[in-house]
C-alpha cells in the first residue's frame, strides 16, 4: 500500500539506524554543535545588552545601534548559501570549525574596537564566520537521525540560538556593569574558542559516517551521500522549483522579523519604559529568551506529533504560530508596563519562533538529503534577509521617530503577512510532497536497474 508520507531514502533509513553507542554518539554531535549555536548567538546578542554603554560613550541613534546588530544578520543571508554549497563540497564537519574560530575571533575584536567603525568592521566578520553555521549545522544534525524526527530536531537545535542569546544577554549585562563593555565581548570569545575546540577533537567525517545514522542514510541511497555532488543548475532548480518550498522560505522569513526585533530591542525596552537597570534588563529579558527557546522546543515536537500521519497538519500549525503570537504581542504592547503585559509578551514569545520547526521540517521533507544543507541555507537566506537583518534597524529607525514602544507595537503585525505565506505553502505542499515521492521513487528504480 502506497504510504501517506514520502518514502525518501532518509524514511527508508529510519528503520536501519544505528543503536546503542552510536545513538550516543549522535547525541554527543547534537550537544557539540548545540553549544556552538549557542556561542554564536552569544557572539550575536551581547551586543544587545551592551546597547545603553554604547550610546552613552560613543553617542550613537538608535539606527546606528540597530546596524551594529543588523550587519551580522545581513553577511549571514548573503553568505549563508554560497558557503553552505562550499561545506557540502569541502566538508561540512570541519566547516563548522572553521566558522567557531572566525567568529570567536571576530568577537573578541569587538572587545579591542576603539571607535563606531571599528565595532562595525569587527561585527560583519562575525557575520562572516556565522553565515552557513545553522543550515550547516543542522544538516549534520539531520544526518546523524531519523527522518521522522525532523521537526523535534530543527526547534530543537534552533533554539539553541536562544538560550545562547539569553546567555550573550544575561552575561554580557553582568559583565559589562562589573567589568566594562569590552570584557563581555571577551567573555563569549572565551566560550566559543573553548568549545571549538572541543568539538575539533571529538567530531570528524568519518566519526560521523561510521557511528551514527548518517552511515544508514548513505546505505539506503549511495547517491546521496553528506558531501553535495549535484550539478549547481539542479541544486537550484531543487531548492527553488517547489512552490510550497519558496512559500515557506518567504513565511518564516517574515515571522522571523517579529522574533528578531523583540530579541533585539527587549533589553532597551526594559531598560526605558521599566526603568531597569542594563544588568536587570538583561537578566529579564533573557527570562523571555528562555520562554522563545523552550516554545521552539515543544513546537517543534508538537509539530511532529502531530503531523506524524498527515504532513498538512504541520503547515496549519505554522500558521497558527504566527497568528497567536500576533494576537498576544499586539494585545501586550498597548497595556500599561506591568506584570499583565510581561506575561502576555512571555506568551507571545513562547510561540513567536514556533514556525522554525515546521518550516525546516518541510524543506527538509522536499529536497533531497545531499543538497539539504543547501536548502536549509535558502532557508537561513530567507530568516536573514526578511527577518534578521532588517529588524533590529528598520525598528530602531521606526523608534527614532515614534518612540521604541511605538515601533514594538507595529512589528507583530508583520506576522499576518507571514500567516498569508504559510496558507499559500499549504495549498501546495501535498501535491509537492507527491511529486518529491515520485521522484525519490524514479531514482531508487534507476539506481537498481541493471547498467
Amino acid at each position: 500500500m502506497r504510504q501517506t508520507l514520502p518514502e525518501t531514502a532518509s524514511a527508508l533509513a529510519d528503520h536501519t539506524a544505528p543503536k546503542g553507542r552510536s545513538a550516543f554518539y549522535a547525541w554527543v554531535v547534537f550537544a557539540l554543535i548545540f553549544a556552538l549555536l549557542m556561542s554564536d548567538y552569544m557572539s550575536r546578542q551581547v551586543l544587545n545588552a551592551v546597547f545603553p554603554q554604547l550610546k552613552l560613550e560613543w553617542g550613537l541613534t538608535d539606527a546606528k545601534l540597530g546596524a551594529l546588530s543588523g550587519v551580522v544578520a545581513l553577511m549571514v543571508g548573503l553568505l549563508s548559501l554560497p558557503f553552505s554549497l562550499l561545506a557540502d563540497r569541502w566538508g561540512r564537519v570541519k566547516s563548522l570549525a572553521v566558522m567557531a574560530l572566525l567568529w570567536s575571533a571576530s568577537t573578541l575584536a569587538c572587545g579591542l574596537a576603539a571607535s563606531y567603525g571599528h565595532m562595525l568592521t569587527a561585527r560583519f566578520f562575525v557575520g562572516v564566520g556565522e553565515a552557513a553555521y545553522g543550515s550547516v549545522g543542522l544538516a549534520v544534525i539531520l544526518s546523524a537521525f531519523p527522518a521522522s524526527m525532523r521537526a523535534t530536531l530543527t526547534g530543537a537545535f534552533t533554539s539553541g540560538g536562544m538560550f545562547g542569546a539569553v546567555l550573550g544577554m544575561a552575561l554580557g549585562g553582568v559583565v559589562a556593569t562589573h567589568f566594562g563593555w569590552r570584557a563581555a565581548f571577551v567573555a563569549m570569545a572565551v566560550f566559543g574558542l573553548v568549545v571549538a575546540v572541543c568539538y575539533g577533537l571529538i567530531v570528524t567525517e568519518g566519526r560521523l559516517a561510521r557511528r551514527t545514522h548518517a552511515g544508514a542514510l548513505a546505505a539506503a541511497n549511495a547517491n546521496d551521500t553528506s558531501r553535495g555532488n549535484l550539478p549547481l543548475p539542479a541544486t537550484l532548480r531543487a531548492v527553488f522549483g517547489t512552490p510550497s518550498l519558496v512559500f515557506a522560505y518567504l513565511g518564516s522569513g517574515l515571522q522571523l522579523f517579529t522574533v528578531f526585533a523583540f530579541v533585539a530591542w527587549m533589553p532597551s525596552y526594559l531598560n526605558r519604559y521599566y526603568s531597569m537597570a542594563p544588568d536587570k534588563s538583561a537578566l529579564a529579558a533573557a527570562v523571555l529568551l528562555i520562554v522563545s527557546g523552550v516554545g521552539m522546543t515543544l513546537c517543534g515536537m508538537l509539530t511532529d506529533w502531530v503531523g506524524r500521519k498527515a504532513p498538512g497538519r504541520k503547515v496549519k500549525l505554522a500558521i497558527a504560530y504566527c497568528l497567536l503570537s500576533c494576537v498576544l504581542l499586539t494585545v501586550a504592547l498597548r497595556l500599561a508596563p506591568g506584570t499583565a503585559q510581561l506575561l502576555l509578551i512571555g506568551g507571545g514569545v513562547l510561540v513567536a519562533a514556533g514556525t522554525w520547526g515546521p518550516a525546516g521540517a518541510m524543506v527538509a521533507n522536499l529536497v533531497r538529503p545531499a543538497i539539504h544543507s543547501t536548502a536549509l541555507a535558502t532557508l537561513t537566506l530567507a530568516n536573514n534577509l526578511l527577518g534578521a537583518a532588517p529588524a533590529p534597524f528598520l525598528t530602531g529607525v521606526l523608534a527614532d521617530r515614534v518612540g521604541l514602544l511605538g515601533a514594538l507595537q507595529v512589528v507583530p503585525l508583520v506576522s499576518l503577512a507571514a500567516a498569508t505565506l504559510f496558507v499559500l505553502a499549504g495549498r501546495n505542499y501535498q501535491r509537492d510532497l507527491g511529486r518529491a515521492e515520485k521522484q525519490s521513487e524514479g531514482e531508487r528504480a534507476s539506481e537498481l536497474a541493471p547498467a
